[in-house]
């Protein structure tokens, strides 16, 4: 970085004119916008050191034609400061919305055109959005002009669009990435020189469409709109006659405001982990809806049974006999898939009746595309409050275009008035939904267990640093069938602990979980945290390592990628005193097996952890009585 460039990241502000600064509450991290380079609009990302995250890059928007960051001018910006904390379900319980925040005015010198760019600073990362005034009676159209450069020598994780949010990361050094590919956020990369972490995503989609990233072929992605996203296979499949019109572009009427962009940023994983910032840029709920926000009465994290791929016939008799399972578990719900609509409605009501006596709540799926009017979605919604259903899941959106995003807001809006929660499947990543709607407990939007052909082992040890990043996510995990692939049993029973989802939606049947020597650890993981930590020998793709805390109870989970290893795992996590631990290990030469254990521990000791090749190992710390 040139000297002058050190020397504009050493202010905390600075003047109008070519360029503003902003650093984080600590002072770490710095965002640097200038119009230095021929009026073309850029900003940079670096630590205080000057050690680049990104390099200086193109932003702006593409209105009408007209790229408003080519030619721009720079007004004095605003500065403000939020500090705030909010509840949540997922990583942990208490959100913090902590940042420096300022308002830049821009004026587009060829056309005059004034508008704002938003930009806030977070301990542990950076996001900004454009806002651009327009009359109400106004159409326009907006494209993407936003690229983010990465360092030379930087480490990329991420997956390309074919099975739109379902699909594998690739592992590859940035400066391997062609031109043309596609990577769906977040974006997860290793900056050169252990200088820490980076991932790429976006925040508050409202009525706009989503954000995807194409690669240039030298260094960085380029963000680009929905419709200009290749239509993944599932929306082939499903939506032929709808390809050629989510392919043009979105016309938005009056203001147009961005989604964030944001780019988090830590010296290590945990930082990532536990990074709140795609949550704090969404609106809060509407207090009238949710008057306790996600505390809000008919609002209920927890585990579900689900019949779909571990076995059992899609009968009503069937469908009694998981929701007793369910109850004999301590689960809250059972998720039924479609054939629900073939019961009668006294049928329907009886069942969740019954299912209520066994203290289980009923979810009910439906296709989106019965919910595109308004009506349809009352009348499902009304279904489900005169059925006595709690939730619902609604799958196969898979599109990113203007019109599907607004579908998710309105079945969520919908849902809300009704008093239903919601689980959204065939879906894009969160971008902090589920705090405005806190209605909506979790989506699908990863390659889960419903996927045969999957490298799980490695798959599970990369999505808490790539695709949960975003928010929660609806693997549906532990099978003890030929769906683990190459993972052992251990490993699939701390995956439920690893893969965060407030609807804990279990694959394996109630009764073969009930049958496995790991039922009494499995009964005791729970949907939602109250801490969570991502230890230091976590490695992205090869093994993820989290202690978990609920109340005072902490949990230890690992998975673990292709390489048999042996850790030792400090357990400097726990409080103080005497812990009474149970654990679930790999049974060497017997990946269909289990090793449970007893022990006695305090945070001064350190667990030494073998693992198989896709092995895992999970234990839950109690204090002692």
């Amino acid at each position: 970085m040139a000297v002058a460039d050190l020397r504009l990241f050493a202010a905390a502000t600075a003047a109008a004119g070519s360029a503003s600064v902003l650093e984080s509450p600590n002072g770490q991290i710095r965002i640097r916008i200038s119009t230095a380079e021929g009026n073309r609009l850029t900003y940079q990302v670096a630590w205080r050191s000057g050690t680049a995250v990104l390099e200086p890059s193109p932003l702006g928007m593409v209105l009408d034609g007209r790229d408003l960051g080519v030619g721009a001018e720079l007004g004095k910006p605003k500065f403000y400061r939020r500090r705030q904390s909010y509840s949540q379900y997922g990583v942990h319980s208490t959100a913090v919305d902590y940042c420096r925040g300022m308002q830049i005015p821009l004026r587009h010198i060829a056309t005059g055109l004034s508008y704002t760019l938003d930009v806030r600073a977070f301990n542990d990362g950076i996001a900004f959005r454009l806002v651009v005034p327009g009359e109400e009676s106004q159409d326009r159209t907006p494209e993407e002009a936003t690229r983010f450069r990465l360092p030379a020598g930087s480490l990329v994780w991420y997956h390309d669009f074919e099975g739109h949010y379902e699909a594998l990361h690739v592992r590859k050094a940035i400066g391997e990435v062609q031109a043309g590919e596609w990577a769906a956020p977040p974006l997860t990369f290793r900056l050169p020189g252990n200088a820490g972490f980076a991932s790429i995503t976006e925040g508050a989609l409202i009525a706009y469409p989503g954000m995807g990233l194409q690669a240039d072929g030298q260094g960085g992605f380029c963000a680009r709109l929905g419709h200009a996203v290749p239509p993944s296979y599932p929306f082939r499949l499903r939506y032929k006659a709808d390809i050629e019109r989510v392919a043009q572009p979105a016309r938005i009427r009056g203001t147009i405001t961005t989604p964030w962009r944001i780019v988090l940023v830590s010296r290590d994983l945990n930082g990532l982990v536990n990074s709140d910032i795609v949550s704090s840029v969404a609106s809060p709920p509407d207090p009238r809806l949710f008057p306790k926000g996600n505390k809000t009465e008919w609002i209920r994290p927890g585990r579900a049974v689900w019949k779909y791929l571990d076995g059992g016939e899609n009968t009503l008799a069937e469908m009694r006999n998981f929701s007793r399972l369910a109850g004999e578990l301590g689960f809250e719900y059972n998720l039924i898939e479609g054939f629900w609509q073939k019961w009668s409605p006294s049928e329907l009501k009886e069942f969740v009746d019954f299912s209520r006596r066994q203290g289980v709540g009923i979810w009910l799926w439906k296709h989106s595309k019965d919910l595109r009017d308004a009506e349809s979605r009352r009348q499902f919604f009304q279904v489900c409050r005169d059925a006595g259903a709690v939730g619902a899941k609604i799958d196969f959106f898979d599109h990113e275009a203007k019109e599907v995003v607004e579908l998710y807001a309105a079945c969520l809006s919908d849902a809300a008035r009704f008093q239903i929660m919601v689980n959204f499947h065939g879906a894009n990543k969160p971008t902090g939904e589920s705090r405005t709607w806190p209605n909506e407990l979790t989506r699908e939007g990863v390659r889960g267990m419903e996927s045969r052909k999957t490298n799980r082992a490695s798959h599970d040890a990369t999505l808490p640093f790539t695709r949960l990043l975003a928010g929660p996510a609806d693997y549906t995990p532990m099978h003890f069938g030929d769906r683990r692939n190459d993972t052992t049993w251990a490993h699939q029973v701390a995956s439920a602990a690893i893969l965060t989802s407030p609807l804990l939606v279990y694959a394996a049947h109630p009764a073969n979980i009930l049958q496995n020597p790991c039922a009494g650890m499995v009964r005791s993981i729970p949907s939602v945290w109250d801490e969570t930590i991502a230890l230091p020998v976590s490695e992205i793709g090869e093994v993820a390592v989290l202690a978990r805390r609920t109340g005072n109870t902490w949990f230890l989970a690992v998975v673990n990628g292709a390489a048999a290893r042996t850790l030792s795992i400090p357990l400097s996590f726990l409080g103080r005193g005497t812990y009474e631990g149970l654990t679930i290990g790999d049974t060497p030469d017997n990946p269909a097996d289990v090793t449970v254990g007893d022990v006695r521990s305090t945070r001064r000791d350190t667990v030494a952890v073998r693992l198989s090749s896709g092995g895992g190992f999970l234990a839950r710390y109690r204090p002692s009585k």
